[in-house]
């Protein structure tokens, strides 16, 4: 019986600080995208997406953070479809 808890008790810790592992760099890399979008709402749910991506690709976690300040930089370029440029003034207008 001393050993079952002994065996218990290590098995539970080694997957509580796996799991803490993991839920960190998690939290590491959700927050490096965050501090890239700024304080533009929009932005940040488009690297949030940017990042889930970079996860669905397989990006590995040394290359993430140049990976998404690339995807960042792109953002501009990544417009909705009913987005309207802005046009220079008529000539009549004051």
């Amino acid at each position: 019986m001393d050993y079952f808890i002994i065996v218990a008790t290590t098995v539970a810790g080694l997957y509580f600080h796996w799991w803490l592992y993991v839920r960190i760099k998690r939290w590491v890399d959700r927050d490096l995208a965050l501090s890239l979008a700024g304080p533009d709402g929009q932005k940040k749910t488009y690297m949030l997406q940017q990042l889930a991506r970079a996860q669905a690709q397989g990006i590995k976690r040394r290359d993430l953070p140049q990976w998404l300040q690339t995807a960042a930089a792109g953002y501009p370029d990544a417009k909705a479809p009913d987005a309207r440029e802005s046009t220079a003034p008529l000539a009549g207008d004051s």
